[in-house]
């Protein structure tokens, strides 16, 4: 099962008199998340029935911790009689790579190592059909990963590792951003503290997959929780400035550095289909997106050899406060009559504080 997007989505800025798009186009395809169910989050089961019906509601992976604990992998050995649903194993040990030959002959599909309890980050084994991550808890900094040799992905560790039911230490968004950009390649796990609200958020970082367990469980039903991980959530906890992408990592261009040749290069170097232009006091002037674009080469056609890239300044975007919650951003989107990709995040004096990027939910 994969978390689909509910409700409307935005797509690139313009003015509200552009075209309107009919939501959802024909074929589109909706982003998604992996859901990984933490098979311990409920002990009061039988092992056989909780996977019964995890697999039957149609989970992605099935998440399993061992804390150094060799009898951990006797239930995967029942569990891979049970199902065919991929395993997502997560081992807290000083040498966890002494189970290397239990994960190679039960074909364990993901493996984490906890950097922590390691101290240092051994190169990834390589086995056939087997990926391997690294778990950080969130006091780590995240520049341990340029050790790492040979790994798929990183599982971000939001509450206390081994606690069940915890909160999601919201420091943690920033975290996610901060992976995403300075390693691309690695694919981001998150563990811990996963909610509705959360799970939304995730998606609009980017998040590959998230790990439940405790809120799929304390649901009334398994297939409920599930259910409710891929709805729009109710209220809003965290506020936007919260889970923005700040806008030291975005397309931002300064006034007087705006020429037709440079909003080319912004756009083109940051592959997020826009700019944000900002004065010099920080102050959001307005955006050019690839449609504002397109539009203003087609205006300028017989005068391309000087072309005015400020008349192609979309100077009144949507944009939102900072202070502004979840569920007051879900309510600026669903008003909207057209869509859009990126949300500009302003403060109350209307100076650019980053952007919320909705592209991430209709990524493939």
């Amino acid at each position: 099962m994969k978390i689909a997007i509910c409700g409307a989505i935005i797509s690139c800025i313009g003015t509200v008199a552009a075209q309107p798009f009919v939501f959802p186009p024909k074929n589109f395809q909706f982003a998604s998340v992996k859901i990984s169910a933490s098979i311990y989050s409920q002990r009061e089961k039988p092992l056989s029935d909780i996977v019964s019906q995890l697999s039957s509601h149609g989970v992605d992976m099935l998440h399993i911790d061992c804390a150094d604990r060799p009898e951990v992998f006797d239930d995967i050995q029942q569990i891979r009689s049970l199902t065919t649903t991929p395993l997502d194993l997560h081992i807290i040990a000083k040498d966890p790579l002494k189970y290397e030959a239990l994960i190679r002959d039960l074909r364990v599909e993901n493996v984490s190592l906890q950097y922590e309890d390691m101290g240092t980050l051994p190169t990834a084994p390589k086995i056939p059909g087997t990926k391997f991550g690294i778990a950080l808890q969130s006091e780590t900094d995240i520049k341990v990963l340029d050790q790492a040799v040979g790994y798929d992905y990183v599982m971000l560790m939001c509450t206390t590792p081994g606690v069940s039911g915890g909160s999601f230490r919201k420091d943690n968004f920033r975290r996610i951003i901060e992976v995403r950009q300075r390693y691309p390649k690695l694919k981001i796990q998150v563990d811990g503290g996963v909610n509705d609200e959360v799970a939304y958020i995730l998606r609009l970082l980017g998040v590959d997959s998230i790990v439940s367990g405790s809120f799929i469980m304390n649901h009334y039903s398994i297939g409920s929780g599930m259910l409710s991980l891929y709805k729009d959530p109710i209220g809003g906890s965290y506020q936007v400035k919260d889970f923005m992408t700040p806008a030291c990592y975005l397309p931002v261009l300064n006034e007087k550095d705006l020429r037709f040749e440079t909003a080319l290069h912004t756009i083109e170097d940051h592959r997020q289909g826009f700019v944000l232009i900002q004065d010099a006091e920080g102050k959001l002037k307005g955006v050019i997106s690839n449609a504002d674009l397109r539009r203003g080469l087609i205006r300028q056609l017989d005068n391309l050899v000087s072309v005015d890239v400020r008349e192609m300044i979309n100077t009144d975007p949507v944009r939102i406060s900072g202070d502004a919650d979840l569920g007051q951003m879900l309510s600026v989107i669903n008003e909207l009559n057209f869509i859009i990709l990126f949300l500009p995040v302003v403060d109350s004096t209307g100076r650019l504080l980053g952007a919320v990027l909705l592209n991430n939910l209709t990524r493939g």
